[in-house]
């Protein structure tokens, strides 16, 4: 599947409008890499003949990291009790499976653990976001529909 001039340009506004330092997007025999700074990066065909692995989210590194500075004083750290759960990658946020259903959580609700708390979208792909532990949603922090960066703020869980 070849990335088009609209798509690859969507990417790069997500990408420009994120904290990210890099991001590594393989697509069917396409990878896209791109860094800021002096990294370089391009599009490379991928090796046709090598077995094709979907790309893993890194986990997130805290509840702050990559966020603007207003976005991170916004962004206390957690209370003794709250578990913080942040986007796995840049997108948009959707709090429910389409837009005439409801929610998948509410605040005040209660969890299990691996229960879908999210959608995050980025180029019509979806990743779900679920949640790390059983608890009962504390906050919800982004509004449906919002761009989120890598690693911001999305819920948190008492435990």
């Amino acid at each position: 599947m070849a990335l088009t001039f609209k798509e690859v340009s969507e990417i790069l506004k997500l990408i420009d409008a994120s904290q990210c330092d890099e991001v590594i997007l393989e697509l069917e025999g396409t990878r896209l890499v791109v860094r800021r700074g002096a990294g370089g990066g391009g599009s490379v065909p991928a090796n046709p003949a090598a077995p094709q692995q979907p790309a893993q989210p890194s986990p997130p590194a805290g509840p702050n990291a990559g966020g603007t500075p207003a976005r991170a004083a916004a962004q206390s750290p957690a209370e003794p009790g709250l578990i913080d759960v942040a986007s796995p990658m840049v997108g948009i946020f959707y709090r429910r499976p389409s837009p005439e259903e409801p929610p998948f959580v509410e605040e005040g609700a209660r969890v299990k653990k691996g229960d879908t708390l999210c959608l995050i979208e980025v180029m019509k792909l979806f990743t779900t976001v679920e949640a790390p532990a059983d608890g009962i949603i504390a906050s919800i922090v982004q509004e449906d529909g919002a761009s989120v960066e890598f690693n911001q703020l999305l819920f948190r869980i008492r435990a």
